[in-house]
């Protein structure tokens, strides 16, 4: 072979091991993962899910990725979170009753991810005992407590009514903790301050060249109702139709995008008719309607900054979003005693709560709300945009629950689950990876998935469900399958499938007792 001949396959040999190892590396590089996680938000609060509200972004994402159907939390703020933060059962870490201690026998996701080489970031509430700082995060911004003031969480400032406020707030800045937070900034609105700390952290990741996990966990809609009056104004009069005419025009908005099936039944509606209220009552439940729709606006806008700087910093084709609700709307009102009730619906120095009527309304088609472990109280929004993973545009009725966010990430960044964490032993994932539930591919969940939160208990088993809100109440008997608004209780029929699922529920609530 002469030397040109020889020259010329070695070139060749020299560009495939070159083509070999960049594409060996590109497998290799790790994604950036976004989790944002609403508070309170309903089941048909986003457009792609039913809504009127204006959510571009949100319907974006769902439009280009997968949204779920069947997907659950816990049905209450602080047993959502700790899930979601560790991959096991709220009972499992101790945060089942209280939300006071430390979490326990988990480790978060945080400090796996940390070990995997990821910087990580958290932004928003934590509703927990401990500085999220000193939880495997690189940096915190947030509220460390379960709700407070969207435009004050600390003392009344300068000209400026006094905010109202259920408790003094904790809040922390890294490894500084406020007790109360008075922000100087007289732009300061929660939602948009957890927004311009995490794009803050975005910029320092690619900076740093690392991967990066971000959590987003936004207080957003959760009460006080409060908002900007220019988002309030692009939702006026829009309420004054009353709940039956939304809840019927969201639930048609689903069954026609097939988010929900054609045969699907709505529930039976728990709101008061509309026609019953008072003129004076009407115009309040509308303003609060209102104000609710703006805050979801504003964190939808919010999204939109959060894509755009991931767009402009050419970061969008390496990153994964995932967004999700801590539990079903609220019907818990909050009546503080020093509350203005001549102030504005929707300003500063007024604590309104959105109350059971609305809350309905937000959860369609599922019955009752946060706090109980029917549909209407654990059912969440999931949408997961991955555009070279994802098909857009699909749905998964996939049963799915929030302790399989922590393992379905870490096989996603190749993470490894430890059996250890300080010398101490810790609780195994509790949940399943749903990475082939993206892909597509056909997955089935064979083990039982568990709830219990207060007086609401619930068991799933493949397509069987029982439920109860109240610790003397009975078990009612659902086949989500055809059955997912909990409509046709099948316990009398079907009393053996009650008698089973029964007793494998008070095996796994007993190992907490």
């Amino acid at each position: 072979m002469n030397k040109c001949k020889k020259s010329y396959f070695l070139s060749i040999l020299l560009l495939m091991v070159f083509v070999a190892c960049k594409q060996g590396n590109e497998k290799s590089v790790q994604p950036n993962i976004i989790l944002i996680c609403a508070d309170d938000l309903g089941w048909s609060d986003i457009g792609c899910y039913g809504s009127e509200i204006k959510t571009p972004n949100l319907d974006r994402l769902a439009n280009e990725g997968i949204r779920f159907t069947q997907f659950h939390n816990t049905a209450k703020c602080f047993p959502s979170r700790a899930s979601l933060l560790t991959g096991v059962y709220a009972h499992d870490c101790g945060y089942n009753k209280i939300h006071t201690n430390s979490i326990t026998n988990a480790v978060t996701i945080g400090e796996v991810l940390q070990e995997a080489g990821y910087l990580t970031y958290w932004s928003g509430k934590h509703h927990g005992k401990d500085n999220p700082y000193h939880l495997g995060f690189n940096h915190y911004y947030g509220l460390k407590d379960g709700c407070c003031n969207y435009f004050n969480p600390g003392k009344p400032r300068d000209n400026e009514e006094k905010p109202a406020q259920k408790h003094k707030r904790h809040w922390c800045i890294d490894s500084t903790e406020y007790h109360p937070f008075t922000p100087q900034e007289k732009d300061f609105y929660t939602t948009d301050y957890f927004t311009k700390y995490a794009i803050d952290y975005i910029n320092e990741a690619k900076d740093k060249e690392s991967p990066f996990f971000l959590y987003l966990a936004y207080t957003a809609p959760h009460d006080p109702l409060m908002a900007w009056p220019e988002d309030i104004k692009k939702y006026e009069g829009m309420y004054d139709v009353g709940y039956d005419k939304i809840r019927k025009d969201r639930f048609n908005r689903q069954l026609a995008s097939g988010l929900v099936d054609s045969d699907l039944k709505l529930s039976e509606a728990s709101y008061v008719p509309w026609q019953s209220l008072s003129e004076e009552e009407k115009i309040f439940e509308s303003d609060k309607m209102e104000v609710y729709a703006a805050m979801i606006d504003r964190m939808d806008q919010n999204i939109g900054l959060l894509l755009s700087n991931l767009k402009r910093l050419s970061m969008m084709d390496n990153t994964i979003i995932l967004f999700m609700s801590d539990n079903g709307a609220s019907a818990e009102l909050v009546n503080l005693k020093n509350d203005n009730d001549l102030a504005t619906v929707g300003s500063l120095n007024r604590w309104i709560s959105l109350g059971k009527s609305w809350a309905n309304v937000c959860n369609t088609p599922y019955r009752f709300y946060k706090n109980y472990s029917f549909e209407g109280g654990i059912n969440t929004p999931l949408i997961v945009w991955w555009p070279e993973t994802v098909k857009a545009n699909s749905f998964s009725q996939f049963q799915g629950h929030f302790i399989d966010i922590m393992p379905t990430i870490l096989e996603i960044s190749g993470a490894e689950y430890p059996k250890q964490h300080k010398g101490n032993e810790i609780t195994p994932l509790r949940g399943m990876s749903l990475l082939s539930v993206l892909r597509g591919e056909e997955q089935q969940r064979n083990s039982p998935l568990f709830w219990q939160w207060n007086k609401g208990a619930a068991m799933s088993l493949e397509q069987w469900k029982i439920v109860k809100h109240g610790i003397d109440s009975d078990w009612e008997l659902y086949n989500l399958e055809n059955d997912p608004t909990e409509i046709n209780n099948l316990a009398s029929e079907f009393s053996e499938k009650v008698v089973q699922m029964d007793a494998l529920y008070k095996k796994w609530i007993s190992t907490y007792e």
